[in-house]
């Protein structure tokens, strides 16, 4: 067999088990996470959006649309990325590519996720 993971032969799959895309998805959904723009990374503004420059990995990436700029920016006044989404106004027809884009600011260590400090 010439399997490959972008086959559909289901006998390409390494095991037995069917893979559970759903789970996967909503186990690690971008949405229900609790985001921000990581201290080291500062935004310019620019006509088509920003840049972002990440001063510790010295990444500069850029953002391509004003909204996408207005999201990162509210952050961290929602409590998770949808409730940011929805404060927006982010059309949901928007939200896939939104999620595409922020999954990329998370993997070039722009965003991270939020970890509320206990003030007591």
């Amino acid at each position: 067999s010439t399997g490959c993971a972008a086959s559909t032969d289901d006998r390409a799959l390494p095991n037995d088990h069917p893979l559970d895309v759903n789970a996967m998805a909503a186990a690690t959904n971008l949405f229900d996470q609790r985001l921000e723009l990581d201290a080291q990374v500062a935004l310019r503004p620019k006509p088509f959006g920003a840049l972002a420059y990440h001063f510790g990995n010295r990444k500069l990436v850029f953002l391509r649309h004003p909204d996408i700029v207005r999201v990162v920016q509210a952050l961290t006044e929602h409590d998770t990325l949808s409730d940011t989404m929805r404060a927006c106004a982010i059309d949901p027809a928007r939200w896939p590519s939104f999620e595409r884009a922020l999954t990329s600011l998370t993997e070039s260590e722009m965003l991270h996720e939020r970890h509320e400090t206990d003030p007591g």
